[in-house]
Formats: structure tokens, C-alpha cells, sequence
């Protein structure tokens, strides 16, 4: 009768243990999803995107080296020594080399591109500008961009976002428009110019 009670105790005791392994936990607890807020917050990365925004949405880890070419009118920063960069951001502003007639055939340019694959209009306060998600995008290439042309104290501004990647669960089209909404307002900041004036 001893070794029955024994039987019926590791029978039963097997029957939990079962029901409570990890396996079983992982099918009925969802997964978790990248759902966290872009905060504008410091440090930054190419000088107007958040360094911890960047990473949220496209859960790149490790050290984030970048380099610049240019300067305060025309340039573009990327993190470099990956294929293709994580990151790249550009910039053009209105100026002798690069005048409005010149930043309106950018735009066109942009335009015709990114409206052939479903790009999504950029909200007003923006300015005009597009996102889109390049499917047909090469492995060298970053998929993901955002194109603003807006007016800072006067003068025509265009900012360019390229990203690589897009975390998983993460709406790389909303995130990118959440990522120029900082840039532009970090391009205010750092040019001494107020955005959509």
C-alpha cells in the first residue's frame, strides 16, 4: 500500500510539474512586443536623432560610432562600418549652392519614388514629406525613409532619414514620422531657426 501512495504522489506531483514547464508557459503567454515610447531625450545620434529612440525602433545594440560630411548647410551623417548603415541623416537648406529651384526637383524626385510604393503623408506640422518602406530594397540599401522639406525661420530646410532595420512589433512607418518630428524640432535647436516659420 506504501509504494501505491508512492505511485500516486509522483504520478501526481509529474502531472504539475508538467503543466507548469516553460514550453507550456510560452504558448499561452504572448510575446512581448517592442512598444515603447520615442522619447526626445539626449544623447544624439548624427546631432537630431535620440540615441535611445534609435535604438527602440530599430533595435540596433552596442557602441554607435558616426561620421559626418559637409557642414550646417548640406551634409549627411551615418553610423558607419556596417552594410548597410543603420542610420544615415541628411540635410540641405536653402542657399546660393542649393536654391528652392534646386530643393523642389529633390523633392520631386523623392516624390515619384516613394508614392509608387505606398508612402505615407507626412502630418502638416511637418511640412511636405513622405514614408515609405522600400520592399524591394537590396541588402546594401536601408529600406526605411523619411523625407521632410519644411520651413525654419524663412528658409527651405529638407532632412532625409535612411534606417536599415525596424525592431520587430515596432510601426516602422509611425516611428519614422515620430523620428523627423524630433529631428526637425532638434534642427530648430542646434540652427537657431523655428521650425514651420
Amino acid at each position: 500500500m506504501r509504494l501505491y501512495n508512492i505511485l500516486v504522489v509522483l504520478t501526481v506531483a509529474m502531472v504539475f510539474a508538467g503543466a507548469c514547464t516553460p514550453g507550456d508557459a510560452a504558448l499561452s503567454t504572448p510575446a512581448s512586443v517592442n512598444t515603447g515610447v520615442l522619447v526626445d531625450s539626449p544623447p544624439y545620434v548624427c546631432k537630431l536623432v535620440p540615441d535611445q529612440a534609435f535604438r527602440l525602433v530599430s533595435g540596433v545594440k552596442g557602441f554607435l560610432g558616426e561620421k559626418t560630411n559637409g557642414n550646417e548647410a548640406n551634409g549627411d551623417c551615418g553610423i558607419p562600418g556596417a552594410i548597410p548603415k543603420a542610420l544615415d541623416v541628411a540635410w540641405m537648406r536653402e542657399a546660393p549652392e542649393s536654391t528652392r529651384e534646386y530643393l523642389d526637383g529633390v523633392m520631386d524626385d523623392r516624390r515619384k519614388v516613394f508614392t509608387r510604393h505606398g508612402a505615407a503623408t507626412l502630418p502638416a506640422e511637418l511640412g511636405e514629406g513622405l514614408a515609405v518602406h522600400l520592399a524591394y530594397a537590396g541588402v546594401d540599401e536601408q529600406p526605411y525613409q523619411v523625407v521632410a522639406r519644411f520651413s525654419c525661420s524663412g528658409k527651405q530646410r529638407i532632412i532625409t532619414l535612411y534606417l536599415a532595420q525596424v525592431a520587430q512589433g515596432r510601426d516602422g512607418i509611425r516611428d519614422m514620422i515620430e523620428l523627423m518630428r524630433i529631428a526637425q524640432k532638434r534642427y530648430g535647436q542646434l540652427y537657431a531657426c523655428t521650425p514651420g516659420k
